[in-house]
This record gives C-alpha cells, structure tokens and sequence, in this order.
C-alpha cells in the first residue's frame, strides 16, 4: 500500500518517499516462486497502470514485474534495502531513522503488511537451519523428507507444490481438516493427495520437539516419531508490533490485537496513518491487497484537508 499511497500523494501534489526495508513490494517477493493470487490481475490494479497478466489470476513473478512499470510510470520516490529503525517527533513533524540516513516529514503512513515477521511454534529445535517460516520453491528439498506444519493457504499450496516436485511430503495440521479459506483450486487437490496417501498427513496433532534427523508429534494424547529433513512452519505471520509500539501507535485490546485507526485510516498519533493489510492485526485474512487499495485515498483525502485549513 506504500505505492498506492504515494501515487495519490503525487496526484495532489505531495512529496512522498516509500523506505522499504528489502527489495520493492519486500512481501510479495516473499511469496513463493509458484504462487497464484486469488485476486484477478483488473482487481490489482493502481495508478490507472493495465495490470496484463498469462491468465486470470496473476502469478507472483507477473506481480512483481507489474509492480516495477508502476514505479517506473508514476517515477515514485522509493529507497530499498533501507530499514527503518526509530521514529521520533520534532518541530518540523517526524525524524525517521534509517540504517545510515534520517528524514523529516510532516506526515507518516505505515504500510508494513505482516508478512516480515512470523509467527513462532516456541518449542526446542526451532531454531535449528532446517526450519523455515518462508518458502520459496521445492529444489533445495529434493530427495529430502519435509515437513509442512499448517492448515491454512500457505501450507496446503506449499505441501502441493512440494508433491508435485516429487519431493516426500508430510503435512502437520493442529485442526481436524484444513482451513475452510484455502484457495478452491488448492484445497481438493492437496486434500485428494492426502486421502490418497501421496501426502502423509497428521491431523489434530501438534510437533513438540524438532531433531536434526526426526520429529516429535503429538497426536490425540499419543507421542509420534517421524524421521525428517527439512521442516516449513507455514503457520502464519503478524505484524511487527515492536515497530508500531516504538511509534506509540495502539491497538484495540481486542484478540487481534488490531491497530486502533478511524474511518481515515489515522492513527492515535497525530498525522500517523495505517495503510493496508497491517490494519487487521493478528486476522491478517481481514484485508486483501484490493480491499486495502481504498485506504490510500483515505489518507490523502485527509491530509489535503488539513493542509487547505
């Protein structure tokens, strides 16, 4: 959402600059490598750039090029590889620190997503290098056994994929079956493959301990071993509220612990706006990037209000 936002900056008239801690849309490039969005290309579209894509759904890589002809179009101001890593208020409105450099702004826009900081499955062996919250593609597992932990989008389209890629796949689920939300065009097939036992599945079991060459797995009050290689805990991700709270920036207290903003998309902070799928808290399905496109007319709205008063 930070290039949606600064293109409606530009259309007023408004300096912008998008600091980007990684490379350009840092979360989409995340993705993996095969991924499909469940959002068609015209739906994804911004800045009255066509949005061309192979078929209906977009791929990531098809995102990514689009993404650049957006910035390369509206010329947008954009720093990658550039973290942010403290905010502070001075006379003239924000001094934001990066790695190196500092800027001053009047107005602040957060666009983080969720997608840099994961969820964690806190037990003993996860910190070992065969474990990973991101996936890219499946060679570097070939000819190895791989765990897949979740039930959701992300590991029903990563456990598919590794299978597809002849890779021993085994899929670890907390719940009695698979999210309802995954993707209509995953969820029969991964759940075909592992009625059929072409994906070993446990179901209504959680992984308790991670070993170099095996995994511990509870499963309805019994302890199981499986020998294993690689582990991928597809179990989600957050935003970073290390980062939000550094701004002062609240939540609701709610059990999403959802950032507080109004109808404008501002913030308890004066002049700080929330844009994007960071806006739903820990219910990180609440916004889809179409559905997040809006908040950056919101936000320029508002603060071409304030400064025509």
């Amino acid at each position: 959402m930070g290039i949606a936002t600064a293109i409606e900056a530009k259309k007023k008239n408004f300096d912008a600059l998008i600091l980007e801690r990684g490379v350009l849309v840092n979360s989409l490039y995340n993705f993996p490598d095969e991924m499909t969005f469940f959002s068609t290309s015209r739906r994804l579209e911004i800045g009255d750039v066509p949005f061309m894509s192979l078929n209906e759904k977009p791929t990531r890589d098809e995102s990514l090029e689009y993404y650049r002809r957006v910035v390369e179009k509206w010329n947008l101001a954009i720093h990658t590889h550039e973290k942010v890593n403290n905010v502070k208020t001075d006379e003239s409105g924000f001094l934001v620190t990066t790695d190196g450099h500092s800027y001053t702004c009047k107005y602040l826009v957060v666009a983080t997503g969720f997608y840099s900081t994961e969820k964690k499955l806190n037990i003993p062996g996860e910190e070992l290098p065969k474990v990973s919250h991101y996936y890219e593609n499946a060679h570097k597992y070939f000819g190895k056994k791989v765990a897949v932990i979740g039930g959701g989008n992300s590991a029903a389209q990563v456990a598919l994929d590794l299978y597809h890629k002849g890779i021993d796949t085994t899929i670890i689920v907390r719940a009695s079956s698979l999210k309802k939300q995954v993707k209509y065009w995953i969820k029969p097939n991964i759940e075909n493959r592992i009625e059929e036992g072409s994906v070993a599945s446990y179901f209504n079991a959680e992984v308790t301990e991670i070993h170099h060459n095996q995994l511990q797995i509870e499963q309805e009050g019994k302890s199981v071993q499986i020998e294993n290689d690689f582990v991928l805990a597809m179990i989600g991700y957050k935003p970073d509220y290390d980062f939000l709270s550094t701004i002062g920036i609240t939540n609701c207290n709610d059990e999403f612990k959802t950032p507080k903003y109004d109808t404008q998309q501002h913030t308890n902070i004066e002049n700080v706006y929330l844009a994007g799928v960071v806006c739903g808290g820990l219910k990180t399905s609440r916004f889809m990037i179409e559905d997040s496109i809006v908040h950056a007319e919101y936000i320029m709205d508002d603060i071409e209000k304030k400064e025509n008063l």
